[in-house]
């Protein structure tokens, strides 16, 4: 390998571990089955460096930036998933049967429809991730009451129609709330291991070259 690929190579490793530390949405659910203020938004650092939430907004289709804060998440490790939603913090755990670790951004008052946005901003108002979803219009399920779940290859493309509805028992670990919802907030089970995507990148990158040789 001379020293202009291996140069190339490292370039690639380094925006690949760029791409793995984007915060995404990772779930979804609008009201909850019987149509209480149950809605939640999981957002999860995708990867291998923790990432510091300080600063950070969630707003709907208003597309507003610091519309809601998101500094009470605080840093939100690799792999870590952490909610934004419409009940207090200590309801939503409480709903669900969750620790006090999860991180949760409680009370939100830019509430969800069933069809709505979904838009996170970092700390200089940069939109780093949106979905926009409408079971009627764009396809996908109906999330009220069921979450929707991202999966890895679809994060970050704002594909609403390709999301999975959970169901109990899931690959994601999906399971009813007290409140009869059905999730899996606070963890997200695609995400790779550390180090996973930008060796995926590189070897992608190397078969490239190889093809074009």
């Amino acid at each position: 390998m001379n020293k202009q690929t291996l140069i190339g190579l490292m370039g690639l490793v380094m925006a690949a571990g760029s791409a793995m530390g984007a915060i995404r949405i990772t779930e979804w659910m609008y009201n909850g089955a019987g149509g209480t203020a149950r809605e939640f938004v999981e957002i999860t650092n995708t990867g291998g460096s923790a990432i510091d939430l300080t600063g950070w907004s969630f707003d709907d289709n208003s597309r507003t930036p610091g519309s809601f804060s998101l500094s009470i998440l605080g840093v939100l490790a690799a792999g870590e998933s952490a909610i934004i939603c419409e009940p207090t913090a200590d309801a939503f755990r409480a709903a669900w049967g969750l620790g006090a670790g999860v991180k949760i951004a409680g009370s939100n008052t830019n509430n969800l429809g069933r069809s709505d946005e979904i838009n996170i901003y970092d700390a200089l108002n940069n939109l780093i991730d949106r979905l926009t979803y409408d079971d009627q219009g764009i396809g996908g399920p109906r999330t009220q009451g069921i979450s929707g779940n991202i999966a890895l290859a679809n994060l970050g493309a704002n594909a609403s129609n390709l999301a999975i509805a959970s169901f109990s028992g899931d690959s994601y670990g999906s399971y009813a709330s007290a409140d009869g919802d059905v999730g899996n907030p606070g963890t997200y089970s695609d995400i790779p291991a550390p180090g996973a995507l930008a060796l995926v990148a590189v070897g992608s990158a190397i078969a490239g070259r190889r093809r074009r040789a």
